[in-house]
């Protein structure tokens, strides 16, 4: 790792909508160094969404270039882009999708056991991610009997199974209230900082942003100047 989590240089993002060329990003440059949290802040339709998934490899931009973890990623295909994605980069969506029917520890080992661990090894990953969220007790539970905040907290553990040098998180407090929102921002930091991983949180609400080293603002596609909470 050189140091560098995420470098994004003059990245354009267009779709054609008919005759019609829609800008999703225009001319963005950012960077996030290997254990620095940014909060990715922008009204809706702004492009957050966007640059996120070209970060994570989910879209691939129609110009400009994309290193993740120090692997230029931009001309990747799709058998390339699952590797990163499997490897190197973490997910945590705006709606927790975590699989119904498996329990808290299954979501976490299923991720892995396409990773670097299988059986025994990936069971002791997830039971330790578990037990470092404070949920070791909900470990055999099923997400319908998890909280809302619990379930946030399981959908970060395994976005951590595999060790991963970025992990974008996408409005993850949209379904909480205030405190328990602060409290899910507040454990995204510490578990950051405590494995020096570096973190993209998408959000619009101003509140959670102290919990950032920086605070990026995205307008009609274009980053404005970074700023300290």
């Amino acid at each position: 790792m050189n140091g560098e989590a995420l470098r994004m240089e003059g990245v354009r993002k267009t779709y054609r909508v008919g005759d019609e060329e829609i800008v999703a990003l225009d001319d963005v440059h950012l960077t996030v160094r290997a254990d620095e949290i940014v909060a990715l802040v922008g009204p809706s339709g702004s492009g957050k969404t966007t640059l996120c998934s070209i970060a994570g490899g989910l879209l691939t931009p129609t110009a400009g270039t994309v290193v993740v973890g120090g692997e230029d990623i931009t001309r990747y295909g799709p058998k390339e882009l699952t590797r990163v994605r499997r490897e190197a980069v973490g997910f945590v969506f705006q709606i927790v999708n975590l699989i119904p029917f498996l329990t808290a520890r299954e979501n976490l080992v299923v991720v892995d056991e396409i990773g670097r661990r299988t059986g025994a090894k990936a069971r002791a990953r997830a039971d330790q991610l578990l037990d470092e969220l404070g949920l070791a007790d909900r470990a055999a539970n099923l997400p319908g009997q998890l909280s809302g905040g619990q379930r946030q907290r399981v959908a970060i553990g395994r976005a951590l199974m595999n060790e991963p040098s970025l992990v974008l998180f996408d409005e993850p407090t949209s379904a909480l209230d205030t405190e328990l929102g602060d409290q899910v921002v507040r454990l995204i930091r510490e578990e950051m900082k405590a494995r020096g991983t570096a973190a993209i949180i998408v959000t619009h609400d101003d509140r959670i942003t102290h919990y950032a080293d920086r605070v990026v603002r995205i307008v009609d596609g274009r980053i404005g100047p970074s700023s300290t909470p």
